[in-house]
């Protein structure tokens, strides 16, 4: 992240002086394409707008946060974040990973707002507090709601990473003392793609970088402000479990042989059936795995409001049609057996009824 200056470059050609293989470009693009949720035959229309178009300029920056997000962001595979970072987008500003502190720190994101204003993408990390004029975060003197009104109102157009910057997340959670808001609330009237999560998937934001370059626009969104392709289906029709959680087979308690045997932890509190996320598809680290996978039930970490509208993490949910999961097994069963019971007490009084007369004509 060093001084801006004019490189008229292409992403293609940052990337190939890096000496990536036209190969693994176009592997990177038809993954972009998947993310996206595009068919095969756009892949050579991102192929074509990455061999063409700059790199945007972005800043990053970070508020009521755990820096969970930038976390992510350094785990990045598909690309890797020196990919990322010096290749995809030139990142100028990003106050934990930058070399540069202090006043030469803010000179560098003050060079990208005046210089490119209109054109570059602004990434905002964490909830920004509004509680007394939003005293409760502030960096350089300057509360993070006057710098992400001066920052995101002249960007190109803002992602707000993380549930915590797209929504409040968890500063919001009642009673919320400080106040805290998404990038959308804070500043009206922008243009901002909400990529929540807890953290987000730095893929679902290289996706959408990738898309805005290539159509000129920001993907299908939600009511939200999430986009389609990331959270259009609700986790429960992608999971692997969805097959234990239609068969009525659940884990109802931590190492019990459900548990060990990969069983639905609908039981245990996982939030899938109303969670949308494309953690299944997308999965995390290289797409080794995502937490129902490894045993841990969904908690709706992209869902609005989750820590107040969902309940506690491993509260079951209520109402959620698809499996005998509120009438349990044994009530089944006991139905069952009372509807057996009715039909056999009703046969043997049918016979009785039929068998009086035909006693009566023998005697």
């Amino acid at each position: 992240m060093s001084k801006i200056k004019d490189d008229t470059s292409s992403i293609w050609t940052s990337l190939a002086k890096k000496g990536v293989s036209r190969r693994d470009f176009i592997k990177f693009c038809s993954t972009m394409a998947a993310t996206l949720a595009l068919p095969s035959s756009f892949v050579p229309r991102i192929v074509e707008a990455l061999e063409k178009k700059q790199r945007p300029y972005a800043v990053w920056l970070e508020f009521q946060d755990c820096a969970g997000d930038s976390e992510s962001m350094l785990r990045a595979t598909k690309p890797t974040i020196a990919e990322v970072v010096l290749d995809v987008i030139s990142l100028e500003y990003h106050e934990t990973i930058m070399a540069g502190s202090g006043k030469s720190a803010e000179k560098a994101l003050q060079d990208v707002v005046k210089n490119q204003k209109g054109k570059y993408i602004a990434i905002v990390e964490g909830a920004i507090p509004t509680k007394d004029g939003g005293i409760y975060c502030t960096i350089g003197g300057k509360t993070a709601l006057d710098i992400a009104k001066e920052v995101c109102g002249n960007a190109a157009m803002s992602l707000a990473v993380g549930s915590c910057a797209s929504w409040g997340g968890i500063a919001s959670a009642k009673p919320n003392p400080t106040g805290a808001v998404g990038v959308g609330a804070a500043v009206p009237g922008i243009t901002y793609v909400n990529l929540p999560g807890c953290p987000m998937n730095v893929e679902n934001v290289t996706a959408t970088v990738v898309h805005y370059l290539t159509f000129g626009s920001l993907p299908a969104l939600d009511g939200e402000h999430r986009p389609l392709f990331a959270h259009g289906k609700i986790i429960h029709n992608n999971c692997e479990r969805r097959a234990h959680f239609d068969a009525g087979q659940f884990v109802r308690k931590w190492g019990d042989e459900g548990h060990r045997l990969g069983w639905c932890l609908y039981e245990m509190g996982c939030k899938g059936p109303e969670a949308h996320f494309n953690c299944p598809t997308i999965r995390w680290n290289g797409g080794t795995s995502w937490p129902v996978q490894a045993g841990h039930p969904c908690f709706a970490c992209a869902s609005t409001n989750n820590w107040d509208a969902f309940g506690p993490i491993y509260s079951r949910l209520e109402n959620v049609p698809g499996a005998g999961y509120q009438t349990t097994a044994d009530k089944i069963g006991a139905t069952v057996a009372a509807v057996a019971a009715a039909g056999v007490a009703a046969h043997a009084v049918i016979r009785a009824a039929k068998g009086t007369p035909h006693k009566e004509e023998k005697e």
